[in-house]
């Protein structure tokens, strides 16, 4: 049986902190290189965020080519017995977007350390500047569909009644006064919650308890397929995520997110 079982998708540090010797155990941090060298939560093993994008104009949020992904997630040692904990130290979007990576993997056997790195250090528990050695080259990876909508299927769902489009960006960006792309403005129908505000500041950067609350009065509810964005699907990470741990059972992250579907010429926008 493996360590992890029975505990839920967001886990406290003092659940990390007694299995960080487990044998299936893959910590991943997505703070900054040089956050982590300054110290890390021991064992884990350092995964730049812009990896976990392609990072090419107009839409540097779409997923990396298959290659590299197999690529990294053979440094990581990625095996099909592994238990991935992820975190960052903002609140969850690199790290809900990598969770999004394990989706698209067809890996499921996760957890996301509530607050992340910011909420370890909290606590005063311990921190290294030991890098663990590599593990080896690319594993074979098959790739899923279904955690990612792309712009045809989202156009395809605009105006649906079962679906929710959960847009993470700021309010001046979903109303258009900032523009970032060819046209300002947000997906038509969208619901405008963003990233941050889903953070608890006082308990150090953890998902907000009244979450559930919150969402159903945007009307964000689990009998919806939820699609949600941001510019680049890094802030829409934390959406992601935040849906993922509360049960929802259709969720899909728009991996195009804003930067593609702001610059495309036949997309529809609401001012």
């Amino acid at each position: 049986m493996s360590d992890f079982s029975g505990l839920p998708l967001v886990i406290e540090p003092s659940d990390l902190l007694a299995r960080l010797n487990a044998r299936e155990l893959i910590l991943v941090d997505l703070t900054s290189a040089a956050r982590y060298a300054t110290g890390h939560i021991p064992g884990a093993r350092f995964i730049d965020p812009k990896r976990t994008q392609l990072g090419q104009a107009p839409a540097p949020g779409l997923l990396p080519p298959q290659a590299a992904l197999e690529t990294l997630f053979g440094e990581l040692g990625h095996n099909p017995d592994a238990v991935y904990v992820v975190y960052d130290d903002e609140g969850g979007g690199w790290a809900g977007r990598f969770i999004w990576l394990l989706d698209v993997i067809g890996h499921h056997r996760y957890h996301y350390l509530d607050g992340g790195l910011p909420a370890w250090l909290a606590e005063g528990l311990p921190v290294s500047t030991e890098v663990p050695a590599a593990v080896g080259g690319p594993v074979a990876l098959a790739l899923h569909d279904e955690p990612t909508a792309t712009r045809e299927y989202l156009q395809s769902r605009l105006g649906a009644a079962d679906l929710v489009i959960w847009d993470a960006r700021g309010p001046l960006e979903y109303s258009g006064e900032k523009v970032l792309a060819a046209k300002g403005g947000h997906i038509p129908g969208a619901v405008n919650f963003e990233w941050t505000a889903g953070m608890d500041q006082a308990r150090h950067l953890r998902i907000r308890r009244d979450m559930p609350q919150i969402l159903a009065d945007l009307g964000i509810s689990k009998d919806k397929e939820v699609i949600t964005h941001c510019q680049t699907h890094h802030r829409s990470g934390f959406t992601y995520l935040v849906a993922k741990a509360l049960g929802y059972p259709r969720v899909k992250g728009y991996a195009g997110s804003w930067g593609e579907w702001g610059n495309h010429p036949d997309t529809p926008v609401e001012i």
